[in-house]
């Protein structure tokens, strides 16, 4: 099976992605969409006529961004909802009022490297709570949402960071193997992937498939932990070409019908023997699908516990 090609590359933007797309009568779910590579999403997705809800902590801190989004796309069908993935009970809850079908979910939004070991509601390590159980637990409570729409898409929003490290099965918590800031986020990244993997494998004959993602180096808030962005310049990306692999998935015909993969740069990403310094492609560990099936029940007991 051959790597997927495109014609877009590390330097197109989102309104390159999305440029002759209609997305009239779609309804599209972003996490974290009124800020960074989430913000840029919405906008994006909205303009191409989709009808997008953006699922935040806190409504009332975005509502001007919201405001600004609707006015600025010519789009009113923009709305905001309250969703804290750090507590199952909140996504729960989330779920349970969402009402009609749903062609797309961005699990965009995140956290990276916090400098301690921190937990969630639930009593899970903070990043793998956020990054993947939450939403892991809003898919599945989406899922009928999902299969009504008829063919739809989920998008987990991963990062090369996973080459930092496979899912630690026998020790997601940190319970025993000292805590690292990256250590977590390359787990929680990680996961994400296998959560793509999984989805495809799993609900394909309901018409839903997955695909994850690097979006490349941007400069937002995700790095308020590590002192800022530290790749070098020629090789960052502008926002909206950050959100160019998300919408390229969510919303472009060249990807009907594809899931289960991982792409960087707009195009799918080489399954990789080892991490370079580039932090390109894949980690075989990334796509396994025995890997994937293990955090899948994982993942389903872990929210039943909640």
């Amino acid at each position: 099976m051959s790597d997927i090609r495109t014609g877009f590359g590390r330097h197109s933007t989102a309104a390159d992605v999305l440029e002759g797309v209609d997305l009239a009568g779609k309804r599209v779910l972003v996490t974290g969409g009124a800020a960074g590579i989430g913000l840029e999403t919405s906008r994006a997705l909205a303009r191409a006529g989709a009808e997008v809800l953006v699922a935040v902590r806190d409504p009332a801190r975005v509502a001007a961004a919201v405001a600004s989004l609707r006015e600025e796309t010519g789009n009113p069908a923009i709305d905001v909802a309250r969703l804290d993935l750090a507590d199952l009970r909140s996504v729960a809850a989330f779920a349970a009022g969402y009402r009609g079908p749903l062609h797309v979910l961005v699990n965009n939004a995140g956290i990276m490297a916090l400098p301690e070991l921190t937990r969630s509601a639930q009593g899970h390590e903070l990043q793998f709570a956020v990054n993947y159980l939450g939403h892991f637990a809003l898919t599945l409570g989406l899922r009928a949402s999902l299969a009504a729409a008829g063919g739809a898409r989920v998008i987990c929003v991963a990062s090369s960071g996973h080459l930092f490290s496979p899912v630690v099965f026998d020790d997601i918590g940190f319970d025993f193997i000292p805590y690292t800031p990256f250590g977590a986020y390359g787990q929680s990244k990680t996961a994400a992937i296998l959560a793509a993997v999984g989805i495809s494998r799993r609900w394909a004959d309901d018409g839903i498939l997955a695909n994850a993602l690097h979006p490349g180096a941007i400069a937002t808030g995700l790095q308020k932990h590590t002192g800022g962005l530290k790749t070098p310049e020629e090789r960052r990306k502008s926002p909206a070409q950050g959100a160019a692999t998300t919408v390229l998935l969510a919303a472009s015909p060249l990807l009907d019908g594809v899931g289960g993969r991982y792409f960087e740069d707009c195009n799918e990403a080489a399954v990789v023997p080892r991490r370079t310094t580039e932090f390109s492609g894949c980690a075989p560990y990334a796509l396994d699908a025995d890997n994937a099936e293990r955090l899948w029940r994982m993942g389903e007991r872990l929210v039943a516990q909640a």
